[in-house]
């Protein structure tokens, strides 16, 4: 699909600023410097009456600046405006649909089914890319075969779009999946032969379905975390993981949604692991996780793959400036 510049997409709503509005990410040569193309990253949003937050998710991804991504988007069949502000962006989408599913991982698969990317991504409805998200995931996956899934940190944004907190991880160990998931769904990458490898999203579960396919992803594949962030997640009062966060921290008590969380990713740890991990093991973990990111951090290790995300960037905006002074001169 053609790649969008900022002035190309429908104007921003005169109260709206900043990213994904006004602002866009620095544009990726069409082509590397060896002469190929870059590997194509597919884009899967799936629908369902957030009509309030998905034309901010549309653009996070149509204005990555990077050329060779699609974006689908598979929409459960919305009743109120989210069907509208889709067709606005239509010429810019690989393709999209409007027709009744059973949720979240049908959409998701559905959208799979359609893409062409050797890269996949999913980007709900009512969360982001940040600026370089998709250039900073490919490169490192094409620059380390051995990688499978390369995972990066999210802000948290409320509901008009703000930064209201942030969450960075700074190291992955495998095992965590035993206690915690600790990965930024919005903000992860996977090899296409990966997913089609391990299988489909299990359209079973409508809260722990990420947390299953990390599962299943981490016993056939290397994660990598980059110290950068790629993702925003929307905390607002309609989202499904709200009430199971507010009942998480006690701001609430747990109600229908919470519970089923629970029972989802009860489910996935026995099926995966035979058991649900006993309270004192998840303490003790956190804690020798933690230990370990501070470890890691003192040694240096995190700094150094700080400096590598900020010399791809570094070396993007070069290479770029160099595309764009000899257009002008062979203009």
């Amino acid at each position: 699909m053609p790649l969008p510049t900022l002035n190309e997409l429908p104007l921003s709503p005169p109260d709206k600023n900043g990213w994904p509005w006004t602002v866009e990410s620095l544009r990726v040569p069409d082509m590397q410097e060896n002469g190929l193309p870059w590997p194509r990253v597919s884009i899967v949003t799936p629908s369902y009456n957030q009509g309030e937050f998905i034309e901010e998710t549309i653009r996070s991804v149509l204005l990555q600046g990077y050329p060779n991504l699609e974006h689908i988007i598979i929409d459960g069949g919305s009743t109120d405006e989210s069907v509208e502000i889709i067709k606005k962006y239509e010429p810019w989408l690989a393709c999209w649909v409007s027709e009744k599913d059973s949720g979240q991982a049908q959409a998701i698969n559905k959208g799979f089914r359609k893409a062409t990317g050797d890269i996949f991504a999913w980007v709900n409805s009512d969360d982001m890319l940040l600026p370089q998200a998709v250039y900073l995931a490919a490169v490192y996956l094409m620059e380390h075969p051995e990688v499978g899934v390369v995972t990066g940190d999210r802000i948290v944004v409320n509901e008009q779009g703000k930064k209201a907190g942030s969450r960075s991880w700074k190291k992955f160990v495998p095992w965590q999946f035993r206690y915690c998931c600790g990965i930024a769904q919005e903000a992860t990458f996977w090899r296409r032969d990966l997913f089609y490898r391990v299988g489909e999203l299990d359209e079973s579960l409508h809260f722990a379905m990420d947390f299953d396919l990390w599962i299943r992803f981490v016993r056939v594949t290397t994660f990598h975390h980059i110290p950068a962030l790629l993702g925003a997640y929307r905390s607002h009062n309609t989202a499904k993981s709200h009430f199971v966060r507010s009942a998480q921290y006690g701001l609430q008590l747990p109600n229908q949604q919470t519970l089923r969380y629970i029972e989802e990713t009860v489910k996935v740890r026995k099926r995966h692991y035979g058991r649900d991990p006993l309270s004192i093991e998840k303490f003790f973990l956190r804690w020798l996780h933690g230990f370990l990111r501070k470890v890691d951090e003192i040694s240096g290790r995190y700094a150094d793959r700080q400096r590598y995300v900020a010399n791809k960037l570094y070396a993007l905006k070069i290479y770029s400036d160099q595309h764009k002074h000899i257009d002008s001169v062979n203009g």
